[in-house]
């Protein structure tokens, strides 16, 4: 009974360290092209975060099962709570660190790193790493190099559009603003409908909660999460690695929630934050805006999210 206690708060923890890193992103582009202040666009982003995690429990239950470790390590030891206690605390001490020194980094990666760790630590058996490598990692390594070629890609081709037709886009209009605003809520809605059940699985794995159930718990973590703690990264989004235009923050937008949306469909646990960061990095590399070392820092901190995740999970693994 303590453990299943320790991993109810441990994944609740997690959640809310999710919400804390990753709540802002979508709307990072709007804080960052001055379209709103910090408080407004925090609010909206929360509302959509939370619309989405409950939404979740219908557009993408194939993420639950997914990571609930089932298929990587033995049917016996995923559904063990002392197996989804090492992975949800690996993950979220991971996913706090980071929040704390403003790096955005992915919960996704984070969780991955934990399955890995605590699948060494407590199994018998060796981790399925053909699995590992088509459903988990291969992914998330796509992932961003496919939003960032979008994001060039659109941006150069909408800017080719605006020299042809310099009179038919303004780009600083209220339109413009509205559309904005719209597909920054997308991002966060698809964030949530992305992430809950990643969050979710560690709780309906261990048979604690039902799917709705576990769904509402973690999207209400997210929610007060992303409240209180989304300052330090939504700095380093919005304004350290690319100043943004109205164009570029509907552009990235766009590009990020049908990347996202499209992957919780089909059941890839892509990374919302790898998707983000990687359009906006496309828009910024097609604008000659990007600060580069910035985003070196932002991508060694992705390098280190799965070890260190794993790290953590191995160690609290073969502690219980």
């Amino acid at each position: 009974m303590t453990i299943v206690l320790l991993l109810g708060f441990a994944a609740l923890f997690l959640a809310f360290s999710n919400g804390a890193n990753d709540n802002f992103k979508g709307f990072a582009t709007i804080w960052g092209a001055d379209a709103l202040p910090y408080r407004r666009a925090l609010i909206l982003a929360t509302v959509a975060t939370v619309l989405g995690g409950l939404a979740s429990v219908v557009l993408a239950e194939g993420l639950a099962s997914q990571f609930s470790g089932k298929g990587l390590v033995g049917d016996d030891l995923a559904s063990q709570p002392r197996f989804a206690l090492a992975v949800a605390t690996g993950a979220a001490a991971t996913v706090i660190l980071a929040t704390r020194l403003g790096f955005p980094i992915s919960t996704t990666h984070a969780l991955v790193g934990g399955l890995v760790g605590a699948g060494v630590a407590l199994s018998e058996e060796s981790i399925d790493l053909a699995n590992l490598g088509s459903g988990f990692v291969t992914p998330l390594l796509v992932s961003p190099f496919m939003s960032a070629g979008l994001g060039v890609s659109f941006y150069a081709l909408f800017r080719f559009f605006k020299r042809r037709h310099p009179g038919d886009i303004p780009a600083e209009t209220p339109l413009a603003r509205g559309m904005h605003l719209l597909s920054a809520s997308s991002i966060c809605f698809a964030r949530g409908v992305n992430d809950a059940p990643k969050l979710a699985a560690l709780l309906i794995g261990t048979q604690l909660l039902d799917g709705a159930q576990a769904a509402l718990g973690v999207t209400v973590a997210m929610g007060i999460g992303g409240w209180l703690l989304s300052r330090r990264v939504a700095e380093t989004m919005s304004y350290k690695i690319n100043r943004l235009d109205h164009v570029q923050g509907i552009t990235a937008n766009l590009v990020t929630a049908a990347l996202v949306l499209g992957a919780s469909r089909i059941g890839l646990p892509v990374s919302t934050t790898h998707v983000s960061v990687g359009s906006i990095i496309g828009t910024g590399a097609g604008a000659g805006t990007l600060d580069k070392q910035v985003v070196a820092s932002v991508l060694g901190s992705w390098v280190l999210t799965l070890p260190i995740s794993a790290a953590i999970a191995l160690v609290i693994g073969l502690m219980l």
